[in-house]
């Protein structure tokens, strides 16, 4: 089964608009074992639209556009379908019906622009838009199943999920795919290629491995196709006990788990509290905690001690040891970590210090150089970093890895005291 996308909208073209629709239409028929063949931009073009459908007729079974169903003059989709498909556009008062009651629930007034987003092609099926005035539209012509959704993300994904899928399913006999993404932490991804190529090797042939890569965390996706998903999960838990085997000290959790979602678990669990003293990160490890719901149990708050100043006067760094070691050092950030836990009265408390870049680095401390330091009731652990040399990246590298320290501070205490 081949399928195609087709993305509509001359913003996308101009580089104002990134396509994020296609990306997540592709994972989504992966999963289902459908591989995407291609997938087109084009402007809001009657030309450009009528010419890539009438090339995706012929060498696809699906065809999904986003994008040029909107009430605006700029939205032309609806009459270049009704030429291709040999339509015409007629009024549903069912699309009426949804279009008022999602705008009344709004306190919006109905204008013609908004009746006018209930013409629709008289072929087309229609498909429930719960939270947007377009619907989805679904066509057939020889074979092939065209799908015309609208561009919203959150509109998109709605009725791929609820309408779109189920469709397919009652119409395709798709294969069981199964995936599980394991995380880890604290490796390049050229290293831990080289620690997994004996694992790669052995692995069996039905079996795939995908390293997804991005600052401070890469993803390794496994996935088997077949018709027990039963089975594959099984041999896919397999691999998994082998990866525990050779990389346990990278390994953080899986699929959609996040390290701020850890930690705050971790802490919540405990009854115990955290604070935080960033110089670097400039609140970004604040960001990522307080992002998560429930966070106020167990994080009192924190320090953007970015100046030097700000550490002495509200960290109590003796001035001294700033002058004698720098605000990048095992001195300092150590200090900042301890006065901060006693400072906010909690259990934990995690500093950074670090040069983000793309100035400031010196030969003994070059830029991406990063001190991270935990601070519990009992001690004090702190490491040396060398990120790299692009600001954004160091950033979120230094966050991710300051959390992750503590995520391994926590599991260690927690052994000792079971």
């Amino acid at each position: 089964m081949k399928l195609e996308l087709i993305t509509i909208g001359n913003e996308l073209l101009t580089g104002k608009t990134i396509d994020s629709n296609s990306a997540w239409l592709a994972e989504q028929f992966n999963i289902l074992g459908v591989k995407t063949g291609r997938i087109t931009s084009v402007s809001d073009s009657r030309d450009e639209i009528i010419s890539i459908l009438k090339e995706a007729e012929k060498r696809s079974d699906i065809v999904i556009m986003t994008g040029g169903l909107g009430p605006t003059s700029d939205d032309i989709t609806k009459p270049v379908l009704c030429e291709f498909f040999q339509t015409k556009l007629v009024f549903r008062p069912e699309v009426f019906d949804n279009i008022k009651s999602l705008l009344g629930k709004k306190g919006h007034r109905i204008n013609e622009h908004n009746r006018k987003q209930a013409e629709v092609p008289e072929s087309a099926t229609i498909v429930e838009n719960m939270y947007g005035t377009a619907p989805g539209l679904w066509f057939e012509k020889e074979g092939t199943i065209f799908i015309s959704l609208p561009g919203v993300p959150f509109e998109m994904k709605e009725i791929v999920r609820s309408g779109i899928i189920p469709g397919l399913k009652k119409l395709f006999e798709f294969p069981v795919i199964y995936y599980k993404t394991i995380l880890t932490q604290g490796s390049f991804e050229a290293m831990l290629a080289e620690k997994l190529e004996k694992f790669e090797k052995e692995m069996p042939g039905d079996i795939s491995l995908a390293y997804l890569p991005s600052p401070g965390i890469i993803k390794l996706r496994l996935g088997a196709t077949g018709k027990d998903k039963e089975g594959l999960e099984r041999r896919i838990e397999e691999q998994i006990r082998k990866l525990w085997q050779i990389i346990p000290e990278y390994i953080i959790g899986y699929d959609d788990d996040t390290l701020e979602n850890i930690v705050g678990k971790l802490l919540n669990v405990s009854g115990q509290s955290l604070s935080l003293a960033e110089s670097c990160t400039g609140g970004t490890i604040a960001s990522l905690i307080t992002a998560v719901s429930g966070s106020s149990k167990y994080f009192k708050g924190g320090i953007v001690a970015y100046s030097n100043e700000i550490k002495t006067d509200q960290l109590a760094i003796n001035p001294d040891v700033l002058n004698k070691y720098g605000a990048v050092s095992r001195q300092v950030v150590e200090d900042m970590a301890t006065n901060t836990r006693l400072l906010f009265n909690t259990d934990y408390a995690v500093s950074v210090s670090g040069i983000a870049g793309p100035s400031g680095g010196t030969p003994e401390k070059p830029v991406g150089t990063t001190w991270i330091a935990v601070s519990g009731r009992k001690s004090t652990i702190s490491n040396e970093f060398r990120f790299g040399d692009n600001r954004e990246r160091n950033i979120r590298r230094a966050s991710l890895t300051a959390l992750n320290m503590l995520r391994k501070y926590l599991l260690a205490e927690s052994a000792i005291n079971n």
